[in-house]
Order: C-alpha cells, then structure tokens, then sequence
C-alpha cells in the first residue's frame, strides 16, 4: 500500500525565477541552522543517534522547501542494512534520508564542493574514488564498520546518475561486505514526476550526462513542484557470490522501476 508522507510540500507561489531565488536562500538559511545543530550536539556527546536525526530533519526540511511531495511504497528496511537502489538526482539523497535514516556511499570529489564537501563528511558519508581500485577495500572496510554500528547504509550501484529511462547494471565490488558475511542486501527504486506544463523530470530533476550542476540547480529551484517516488523491495536478497547478488538486485529493481511519464 502506498503512504504518501510529505504531502503537505507547498511550492512558493512567484513565478520561476523568483521561486529559484526564494527557495535557494530559503535552502542557504536551513541548511546553516542544522549543521550548526548537527556541530552543537557533538560537542555536548552526540554521536550516531544525533547525527541521523539531524539529517532527516534537514532533509525532511529541504523536500518542503522544494515543493516535493513524497510518495512511499512500502516500508525501509530494519537497521542494519545495505540498501541499493537506482540513482537519477543529486535529490535522490534528500528524498532517502527522509525516509530511512541512511549513510550514503558518494564519490570522493564531493568533499572538494564548497560548503556541501564539510556536510557531507559532517554527517557521515562514504566517500570513494572510482578511478583508484585500490580504494575498494578501503570503503568495503567502512561499509563493515557502519553496519557493524547498527546503521543503514545506501549504496548507488549503478555507480553514475541516469535519466531514468532504464536501470545501468549494478557494479559488485561494494556488495563485498553483505556477500561475505551471509547478510541479506535490500533495494528501492525512484522515480520522479514533474507537473503538467512544467519542464519534464528526466531533464529538470534527473541529472545526468554532461549537465552542468548550477543551471540544473536553478531550473529544479524554479520548478513548481516535484513528486518523488520511492518503492522498497518487499524482500530482501542473500548471495554468497557478489555479482550473482549484483545481478539478482539489478534485475529486482528494473522490474519495479518505473521511467518517467514527464
């Protein structure tokens, strides 16, 4: 049964550029006041528990501002987990933190961006450099280390952003730790959907190929609204082979994915 969380996402009423602007400085302040909470708590001790109820609440709070309308199937997985899913949009980790708690896997030059590389380390995130093998064993080692702490951990496996026509097959290296271990792997899907008379989704809100991040920034800012679709998988997968796991997740989550209709 789908449960629509989030509903009460209200798009500012201007028209598209003044919407861009209301809502980027709207996301400036907020994004400021819970990393300065985030920083505050582990001062006083705050650890894990802290950490993921901050960026939920952010998250949670940033989706509002977008105007994004959350629709959820299904139900995230108990911690702890490792969660695979398709990846279409730098919002696909607004729209996962709001719903399951997780720590996400990102590539290594995401530390490099201004202000968004200290958030992303500040609450957690694995970062890995794709170019360099080596690397593998180093994030496989984190992966063990946070599902070891009873945390969720999401895991792109296409390993790029698409535009949501099809699911890229999913890359194994990183299913190492829950292949090894007799650990259960779950999935998701998304999808997003834009409205009618607005810029279709695959272009304004999937980011893919070689779309410069600011002006995509700017066009999704001035959308009207964003409706976001994330479907769990009712079951959970176990394999002691990493790519027969890849394949068997790849093919869960293309029987489930749905392309964009805008």
């Amino acid at each position: 049964m789908a449960t629509h969380a989030l509903d009460d996402a209200r798009p500012v009423r201007h028209g598209g550029p003044v919407r861009a602007i209301v809502r980027g400085s709207a996301v400036v302040v907020t994004t400021a006041f819970f990393y300065a909470l985030l920083v505050t708590g582990r001062v006083f001790g705050g650890k894990d528990p802290w950490t993921q109820g901050m960026f939920r609440a952010w998250a949670r709070a940033l989706l509002r501002i977008l105007g994004v309308r959350l629709h959820v199937v299904g139900a995230p997985p108990p911690t702890p987990y490792l969660l695979v899913s398709n990846h279409l949009s730098y919002l696909d980790v607004l729209v996962l933190a709001a719903v399951a708690r997780p720590v996400f896997i990102s590539r290594s030059d995401v530390k490099d961006w201004p202000f968004v590389g200290r958030l992303t380390k500040s609450v957690g995130t694995i970062l890995i450099d794709r170019g360099l093998k080596t690397d593998v064993a180093r994030v496989t080692k984190e992966i063990e280390d946070r599902l070891g702490r009873g945390l969720g951990v999401v895991l792109f496996a296409e390993g790029t952003s698409t535009d949501g026509t099809d699911v890229l097959p999913f890359k194994s290296s990183l299913l190492a730790p829950v292949s090894r271990a007799g650990r259960p792997a779950h999935y998701a899907s998304l999808a997003y959907e834009t409205p009618e008379g607005a810029p279709p989704a695959r272009d304004a809100v999937c980011w893919w190929g070689d779309m410069e991040f600011g002006p995509h920034l700017r066009g999704l800012l001035a959308l009207p609204r964003i409706d976001a679709h994330v479907t769990f998988g009712h079951e959970s997968i176990t394999s002691p082979d990493r790519r027969a796991l890849a394949e068997e997740l790849w093919q869960a989550v293309r029987k489930q994915h749905r392309p964009p209709s805008r």
